[in-house]
């Protein structure tokens, strides 16, 4: 079987760079393309022969640069963050109809997506939830996308209003998410702490070979991870 042939698209980043030294070592993948913003995007996919194009660039960018990578035949993993999930929707219906896939995973750690699975459950039993963020100081969004992901999870499981989000910038931090479960006489919180990109690895290795072969573009690790169906993207 060939190897699977892959662009990074903010190569230059810390996550750029640490994804890049992972596919020169994982068997099975093949770096093609290290894009930079400079570089004309779509130009550089095709020339390289790119299957899956993984984003890594700047808050804000994954859905543009998602359309650019399909409208160039080429499957996306989305890790930036700001990606919404109508945003998500509209990535899925355009890569459908031209019968491509992807994935946009807002974190590719396995212990947040294990903390975001426990945490939906606790969300029934629980009055009063709370989610505090810490990053550090040259993270430029607040909240996370990861924070935000979860509270977007718990709110639709418990059907209630917004769930609050404190995000905490400072040196010294990496990256790290505690959710606060409290009810009358007790409380319980989740946590889960990065302490370097290695955390990473595996989950973004999973989301490009699901991407590989994926219809329509799904949303979260846990689909890449097998725990859901690539069914559609929840509202």
């Amino acid at each position: 079987m060939s190897a699977l042939r892959v662009a990074v698209v903010g190569a230059r980043g810390r996550m750029g760079r640490f994804a890049c030294e992972l596919l020169r070592t994982s068997p099975g993948f093949e770096l093609v393309a290290e894009v930079q913003r400079e570089h004309a995007l779509e130009a550089v996919l095709r020339e390289s022969g790119t299957e899956v194009a993984l984003d890594v660039t700047a808050a804000g960018l994954g859905a543009d640069h998602g359309k650019r990578m399909l409208a160039a035949g080429t499957r996306p993993v989305i890790g930036t963050s700001g990606v919404t999930r109508a945003e998500a929707q509209e990535l899925d219906s355009l890569a459908r109809t031209r019968a491509l896939g992807g994935i946009v995973v807002p974190n590719f750690s396995l212990g947040m997506a294990c903390l975001n699975r426990a945490a939906e459950e606790l969300a029934r039993s629980f009055p009063s939830v709370t989610i505090v963020e810490r990053h550090h100081e040259r993270k430029k969004d607040a909240p996370s996308g990861t924070s935000r992901d979860t509270a977007e999870r718990l709110q639709a499981r418990r059907g209630g209003g917004p769930i609050p989000i404190h995000s905490v910038r400072s040196p010294g931090s990496y990256a790290h998410q505690e959710v606060l479960f409290g009810a009358p006489g007790e409380t319980l919180s989740l946590r889960h702490d990065m302490l370097g990109p290695e955390a990473f690895g595996p989950g973004l290795l999973a989301a490009l070979r699901y991407a590989s072969r994926a219809h329509g573009v799904a949303f979260g690790l846990e689909v890449a991870l097998g725990d859901v169906g690539p069914g559609p993207i929840a509202k």
